[in-house]
C-alpha cells in the first residue's frame, strides 16, 4: 500500500537553527515550492533541505503527528531524534 500523506521536517541551509514541519502527499513538489519563495513562513530560509520524511497510510494519523511536532513536547521529540 502506499502513503497517502507524509509528514516532512525541514532545515534552512542558510540558518542551521532554523525549521519547518510540514504535511504533503508530495515531499519533492512542496520542497520545490518551499525554495520558490511560494510560501511564506519559509521564503527567508531559503533553500530548505528535507532532514526527515515520515509516511502516514492513515491521513487522520499524520494530522495528528505533523500537529505534535508543532507543539512544545513535540519540538523536543524531533530535536532529540532527528535533528
Amino acid at each position: 500500500m502506499d502513503a497517502k500523506r507524509s509528514v516532512y521536517v525541514l532545515q534552512s541551509a542558510v540558518d542551521a537553527t532554523r525549521y519547518y514541519t510540514g504535511l504533503t502527499s508530495n515531499v519533492a513538489a512542496r520542497r520545490a515550492a518551499h525554495n520558490a519563495g511560494q510560501c511564506t513562513h519559509t521564503a527567508s530560509g531559503r533553500p530548505w533541505k528535507v532532514i526527515v520524511i515520515l509516511k502516514f497510510l492513515d491521513e487522520d494519523r499524520a494530522l495528528r503527528f505533523e500537529r505534535y511536532l508543532k507543539s512544545g513536547s513535540g519540538c523536543a521529540f524531533a530535536k532529540r531524534h532527528f535533528r
